[in-house]
């Protein structure tokens, strides 16, 4: 064993230790749908008409998604409920009371110049706050309690870019707040310094007050090396008030997240069920199960030992993940556990690479050692793993950093995905694969090892050669007319907007008895309403979240609730709002945007733009497709939806990557003297990737039909988004970007 299996053999070891360590001490936290969560019930109270009215209530929600996300709490649900409430709900919060606390803080931030002290007989006028009309300056205590007198507000917190907390031991200041300011900030903040700056040392007049809801919480002197009327430069200061961790945390969260727009308060805290029963997550571990066996078995049966040994490096996959995910605290939902089994199918598409590619090497050298073959294997597949997940790194990357709510989650499992998946291929299969390959008794029958034949689909692609390439447009054709079909679903037909994106009406139902959860799924979805949302809420009592009802649907609703109890008082029925706001539908959009446009940029450099252009034009092909049927078939678009419409982006770049690869690696080696036509290059990149393609592909496809048949009600619209996004994807990486990437080659000649 040489040097460098040694380290493998150690590096994987020590990996998997340490997987196992953190996945058995660390819990997951489990989502709303799984677990269920803390709901906290605010109300608005506006302080001027103005502030009374639908917008206002929108803006304050989208402040208090932005708070919830800085609180660390993954995957919460935040929505409009009536004119004046808003509905938060949390997974897996420690805290509460403070959850709540945070949540409801008005949080305005303001800069004053201080005018003066103020006599203790103003005490009155300090404890009332500032007067509205602002016909006399305010008056408040500082952190000593002395009172100051301050001046109209010189900056307001949107002149803030950011704060952050931050703890200096070396000069006593301990725990405070840094804050940067942005544009026209920096030089308000500069004016305001500087004019401090021109009274004496030790007159009040010289401090800056900052205040957060009408309380002093620092009120500095400017230093006396501060030059008058230059002021502070740099655009930053820093907030003290000898503070603890928690309280600068608090207040930096509080400083980032904004003010609200009107004050709210807490009127209803409560614990509340998981919006998906025991029976959806028993389906989606037996579909995990019987997903993964059938997978196994398909690798083991392709590629004997090494499959064997492939099968066994993704259990290790689905322990790194796991640990991954407790570790970085991340909130696990069902359509996170859906991605995540629909990846242990995916993740083999690393060590098919490597396999085919010694399999090649196995049938071109003329029986080399499975050793050798299984070296330039790994050699020789190293570049399409190492671009295809890079680019999706690229995406993941940048809807966690662009994105929020369950978009920004996504990103996350994505990119956790893709790492595990890389050392479970790159370290682990091949440490076992080394060890397995080195052993005598294989060098003597190399056929043991799966590698030492070339593979029906290659042996039946060799012997017919169909030229894949010899009529690209027509697969474009084929491409434009699905295009059009799809287009004419979506015109037609329209989207099916779900619960998440449209709002529609929560009623809530006291009973006389406990209700099962699972039983009211069931009555509801067997009187028409099979996407509604039931969650329990106490002892007794019973939400139910549907679309926009009539008054004959909810009458239905009413009574499909009341035949599973003696009696089903209605407590509450309100109009409730869209869970993916328009500010969080247009970050995901925009963060989508720019990770499409980083991938392109990144495969112009790698592959040149004509070919980046191609996989783009056939992810978008891709998405439009899948809208399109699921417009024609009538299923809801919601969040589960949006799930399976990124996982697809990733797998048909993944794709197209593969086959490209492929074809530099071709057009590199060409002989230039007999001018190859670039479509028979074309066509040969993708006849040599086809096996890896046909098994990569019937990988994930056993996984899905698992969550399709198993999985229950709750999984079936997300596998069948997935199955059809595999077919499609898997199509256009090989007869939409191919023929495309020939035609626009072609064009330029």
């Amino acid at each position: 064993m040489t040097r460098a299996q040694r380290i493998r053999g150690l590096l994987a070891l020590a990996i998997v230790a340490l997987s196992l360590y953190v996945a058995m001490s660390v819990p997951v936290h489990l989502g709303l749908d799984l677990r269920g969560g803390t709901q906290i019930v605010l109300e608005t109270r506006p302080t001027a008409a103005d502030d009374d009215g639908p917008d206002t209530v929108d803006r304050t929600v989208e402040v208090l998604r932005g708070r919830v996300d800085a609180l660390g709490v993954a995957e919460p649900t935040i929505v409009r409920s009536g004119s004046d409430r808003i509905v938060v709900e949390l997974p897996g919060v420690q805290d509460p009371a403070e959850a709540a606390e945070v949540l409801g803080r008005t949080a305005r931030l303001s800069f004053h110049h201080v005018l003066g002290t103020a006599p203790d007989a103003d005490a009155t006028e300090a404890a009332a706050g500032p007067r509205p009309d602002q016909s006399r300056p305010p008056v408040l205590p500082d952190e000593s309690g002395q009172l100051l007198r301050l001046d109209a507000a010189v900056m307001t917190g949107k002149d803030v870019e950011k704060a952050a907390a931050r703890f200096d031991a070396q000069s006593g200041a301990g725990w405070h707040v840094t804050v940067e300011f942005k544009d026209a900030g920096r030089d308000r903040w500069a004016a305001l310094t500087g004019e401090a700056a021109c009274r004496p040392a030790g007159d009040p007049a010289r401090r800056v007050a900052i205040v957060l809801d009408d309380r002093i919480v620092s009120s500095p002197q400017v230093d006396p090396s501060v030059r008058c009327s230059a002021g502070i430069g740099g655009g930053s200061t820093q907030i003290n008030g000898a503070f603890d961790d928690g309280e600068a945390r608090e207040l930096a969260l509080l400083v980032n997240g904004g003010a609200l727009p009107v004050p709210v308060e807490t009127v209803e805290e409560r614990t509340v069920g998981p919006t998906l029963g025991a029976q959806a997550i028993t389906a989606s571990v037996w579909a995990a199960a019987v997903g993964s066996t059938l997978t196994a078995l398909f690798v083991i049966a392709v590629y004997r030992l090494l499959g064997a040994l492939a099968a066994v490096a993704l259990l290790c996959y689905g322990l790194i993940s796991y640990a991954a995910l407790a570790a970085l605290g991340a909130t696990l939902t069902l359509p996170g556990l859906a991605g995540f089994v629909l990846a242990i199918g995916m993740a083999v598409d690393a060590s098919v690479l490597v396999f085919e590619r010694a399999r090649e090497e196995y049938a071109a050298h003329h029986r080399p050692t499975p050793r050798s073959a299984l070296a330039a294997g790994f050699r020789n597949a190293l570049s399409a793993i190492a671009d295809s997940n890079i680019t999706t790194l690229i995406a993941a990357g940048l809807l966690f950093l662009l994105a929020s709510g369950p978009v920004r989650g996504f990103g996350v499992t994505l990119g956790i995905g893709v790492l595990a998946s890389m050392v479970s291929a790159l370290v682990i299969t091949r440490a076992l694969a080394d060890l397995a390959v080195s052993r005598p008794g294989l060098r003597r029958r190399p056929h043991l090892t799966g590698i030492a034949h070339t593979g029906a689909v290659r042996d039946r692609l060799t012997r017919r050669n169909p030229r894949l390439m010899r009529h690209p447009r027509r697969w474009l054709a084929a491409s434009a007319a699905a295009l059009v079909l799809a287009g004419g679903g979506i015109a037609l037909r329209g989207l099916d907007f779900g619960i998440e994106f449209t709002g529609g009406r929560q009623v809530e139902y006291a009973t006389a008895t406990p209700v099962d959860p699972d039983r009211a799924r069931a009555a509801l979805a067997d009187a028409g309403f099979p996407h509604a949302v039931v969650q329990t809420s106490g002892e007794n009592r019973l939400t139910v979240r549907t679309g926009q009802l009539t008054t004959a649907q909810a009458n239905a609703v009413g009574a499909a609730v009341g035949d599973l109890t003696s009696r089903a008082d209605e407590l509450r029925d309100e109009t409730i709002g869209p869970s993916l706001g328009k500010e969080l539908r247009r970050g995901a959009l925009i963060a989508l945007a720019v990770a499409l446009g980083a991938q392109l940029v990144y495969l112009a450099v790698r592959f040149r733009l004509l070919l980046g252009t191609a996989a783009v034009a056939a992810l978008a092909h891709d998405v439009v497709i899948l809208v399109g049927v699921f417009a024609w078939l009538g299923k809801p678009v919601d969040g589960v939806f949006l799930a399976a419409l990124l996982t697809v982006i990733g797998y048909s770049v993944n794709d197209s990557v593969v086959v490209f690869d492929r074809l530099r690696e071709l057009t590199r080696h060409a002989d230039k003297k007999r001018e190859t036509p670039f479509r028979d290059i074309a066509g040969r990149a993708l006849q040599q990737t086809l096996p890896r393609t046909v098994n990569t592909g019937t990988g994930a496809a056993l996984i899905l039909t698992a969550l399709a048949g198993f999985g229950g009600d709750s999984l079936t619209d997300f596998a069948l988004a997935l199955l059809i996004g595999l077919a499609v994807g898997t199509y256009s990486s090989m007869f939409t970007a191919t023929p495309l990437a020939v035609v626009l080659q072609e064009r330029r000649r």
